[in-house]
């Protein structure tokens, strides 16, 4: 298992959830009823599931694929920690995963 965290904008802690290896970040996150669009449903055709990894989490994941760093190219308050939530597949090598969903998210749940 993994435990998620999800923070806000500001950096505080919004919720906490523990998922299982081989499930996407993305899917976490909705159910987690975050704040995630996902307007291409994990495509990557869009940028709406931006998220930014803790800096001492983001070299645990694998590198972004170039198609995902053109679409992080047009995400909102992107920075060197950002990925796509879609593209993150959690595995049993990573305990904990800690993320923020970027200010430039609006207030979108998943019903």
């Amino acid at each position: 298992m993994t435990t998620v965290r999800f923070h806000k904008a500001d950096g505080t802690l919004d919720r906490e959830v523990e998922a299982e290896p081989g499930q996407r970040l993305l899917d976490v996150a909705w159910a987690a009823n975050q704040p995630l669009e996902g307007a291409c449903e994990g495509v990557m055709s869009c940028s709406t599931c931006h998220v930014i990894v803790d800096a001492e989490d983001f070299p645990k994941l694998p590198k972004a694929s170039e198609e995902e760093e053109d679409m992080l190219d047009l995400a909102a308050h992107a920075t060197r920690h950002s990925r796509l939530a879609c593209q993150i597949l959690l595995t049993e090598a990573l305990e904990t995963l800690s993320v923020r969903i970027p200010s430039g998210a609006r207030n979108w749940l998943r019903g």
